[in-house]
């Protein structure tokens, strides 16, 4: 199919693209019925472990509808094997198939949403490499599958099946269609963009962040510690006692999305949450009137909520939820009164970060994530030298290449802080001081 493309054209520094594109609207050898069995299942391993180099692989969740974050689909496609669709619902457990494909490059777009779901089905990758990953790193503006397909490949895929309800079933056939592509072409935008790393030098840069994804894909999910704290809107919400109503109605909404698997919002929305721990209504008449109590569903529910927002009414002052002591440096823009000098260790150091991403053609955070800059800037190491802050970077998590590219310019910037421009200056030796009498 590559082969049918469109000449591709680059400028003559940045990645190649193609003037003009062809809208894909079908696989080239048809849309798959999803596998359902495991004699299925054991077939499609077979066929895999006979086909020939990397596999493409792509999941489905069904994100704002669905309280998990569960695959309801699997695409994967082989050279040798063709496509195929693999419905995890009747299938939860697919370790025959990584048997199969262990030791295969896998190629994923955006790898770090679909790896926790498909670790959950048993499928572990080895190795792999994420195309949008890899395309931020060439120095593509846009990195979504389409657009990378339609700019390397001269092929445009619809989009529009992207936020569907996946959990759904049956699947309408032009949902699979849809699923088969976006595995269609995985492979050929894969040797397009190995290529045009290979092409800027950057390719030991990309190996070593598809090994950080790797390596992250086997470790436990992080658990936030107070979720409610995320509640949009909270930074409305005033007083121990009102965070205390906030808590109560997050964690009765919590409850309930999980028991039905329906994501939190669909519950109750946060803007339901804020407004009841602001008016702390008493009755259903009061509840009821506020913004995101006036569905029927939320109604029904009445009762619950106003359960919750008594318990926290009866809460003594020592439950009440606390003030938690800020994670790291405080915000940026307080930075100059706080500290000045931190502050204009931060400006030099971001001004560091944006010339070298500029210069490699990469997006900063790319470079190095904007947090670990911050934290460095406003603490330092001492002693302040480049072995230390490679230490540092690397206690951050940043890639061996990442510090290389950083660690010397950001050491200097470090260092090197102005003098107060409002402090007095010195006398100059060379000048005679005035005469009095004169």
């Amino acid at each position: 199919m590559t082969d049918e493309a469109p000449q591709r054209r680059r400028d003559a520094d940045g990645p190649a693209e193609t003037p003009d594109s062809v809208l894909l609207t079908a696989p080239r050898d048809g849309t798959p019925l999803p596998v359902t069995t495991p004699a299925e299942l054991a077939e499609v391993a077979r066929r895999f472990a006979a086909g020939t180099g990397p596999v493409a692989v792509d999941a489905e969740r069904a994100s704002g509808y669905r309280y998990s974050q569960r695959a309801y689909l699997v695409q994967l496609r082989r050279e040798g094997a063709g496509t195929v669709l693999i419905d995890p619902v009747p299938l939860p457990d697919m370790t025959v198939l990584n048997e199969a494909i262990a030791d295969s490059e896998w190629v994923l777009h955006a790898a770090s949403q679909d790896l926790p779901c498909l670790t959950e089905l048993g499928l572990r990758p080895q190795r792999l490499f994420d195309t949008e990953l890899a395309a931020r790193l060439a120095g593509f503006e846009r990195v979504g599958l389409a657009a990378l397909t339609e700019s390397l490949l001269g092929y445009a895929l619809e989009k529009h099946h992207s936020a569907a309800d996946w959990s759904t079933r049956p699947l309408p056939a032009s949902w699979l269609s849809y699923a088969a592509l976006d595995v269609e072409l995985l492979i050929d935008l894969r040797n397009a963009l190995a290529a045009e790393l290979e092409r800027q030098g950057k390719t030991e840069w990309a190996a070593e962040e598809f090994a950080a994804l790797v390596a992250g894909a086997g470790q436990p999910p992080r658990t936030r510690p107070d979720p409610w704290r995320r509640t949009s809107g909270i930074h409305r919400v005033r007083g121990a006692r009102a965070l205390s109503r906030v808590r109560a109605l997050w964690y009765a909404r919590d409850a309930i999305a999980a028991r039905r698997d329906s994501t939190p919002g669909r519950v109750l929305p946060d803007v339901g949450i804020v407004a009841a721990a602001e008016a702390d209504p008493k009755d259903e008449r009061a509840l009821v009137a506020l913004p995101g109590f006036g569905g029927r569903s939320v109604r029904r529910l009445t009762s619950t909520w106003l359960n919750a927002l008594s318990d926290a009414r009866a809460l003594p002052d020592a439950e009440l939820p606390v003030t938690l002591p800020a994670e790291g440096p405080p915000p940026p823009h307080r930075w100059a009164e706080r500290d000045p000098e931190a502050a204009t260790r931060l400006a030099r150091c971001r001004e560091l970060v944006t010339g070298l991403a500029t210069e490699h053609r990469l997006p900063p955070e790319n470079l190095i994530t904007p947090d670990s800059v911050r934290r460095l800037a406003w603490t330092p190491p001492e002693p302040l030298d480049e072995d230390a802050v490679r230490e540092v970077l690397a206690g951050f998590g940043a890639r061996p290449w990442q510090i290389g590219m950083t660690a010397p310019g950001l050491t200097e910037a470090l260092r090197a802080v102005p003098p107060d421009p409002t402090a007095s200056s010195p006398p100059d030796p060379t000048t005679s001081p005035p005469d009095p009498t004169a």
